[in-house]
Formats: C-alpha cells, structure tokens, sequence
C-alpha cells in the first residue's frame, strides 16, 4: 500500500490517512484513540478523518458483502468502461 512505502510521492496527510484505513481494514480489534489523535497531528481535520471513515466502513461492508455472497464483476466489462466515461464526464451527481 501507498501509505507503507516511505518513497511513494503522497502528502503526509493521505499517508496517515491511509495507514489509519488500513489498520481499520486489517486489524480492527487494535484500533485505538491514539490512531485518531495520529492522523489529526499529521494535519488532517477532524471532519476529514470522518468523511475518511465513512467512505472506509462502506467500502469494508460492500466488500465483505461482495466476498461472501460470490458477487463479482462481469469479464467484459463493458457496463464499467460506459459508467467510468459518464463519471469521468459528469461526477458524482
């Protein structure tokens, strides 16, 4: 992961950010206050950290889902290549 390679060319705030998320992922058990208090010294906001977590969580349920219900995604792709243009194209709206 990007956030574990001490040459990958990321701000420190994405860095702390993503450590925190993937402690979260892998080891949830062992996530402390301390991890918050971390990635709020290293510049991120409180209301950033959030938003980061809300974003985490959902993607961590969605893919946890995905695992144990045998969802996966077409071989052709076809669907994703048009949807990836229209949000390229128009956002998240």
């Amino acid at each position: 992961m990007l956030a574990g390679d001490p040459t990958a060319p990321i701000d420190g705030r994405v860095r702390a950010t993503l450590a925190f998320l993937e402690k979260m992922t892998k080891t949830p058990q062992a996530l402390t206050p301390e991890d918050a208090r971390a990635v709020i010294r290293a510049g991120v906001s409180k209301s950033a950290l959030e938003e980061a977590l809300e974003v985490g969580f959902l993607f961590n349920v969605l893919d946890r889902l995905a695992d144990s219900m045998g969802w996966d995604v077409p071989s052709d792709g076809g669907y994703y290549q048009v949807a990836a243009r229209r949000l390229l194209a128009r956002g998240y709206r």
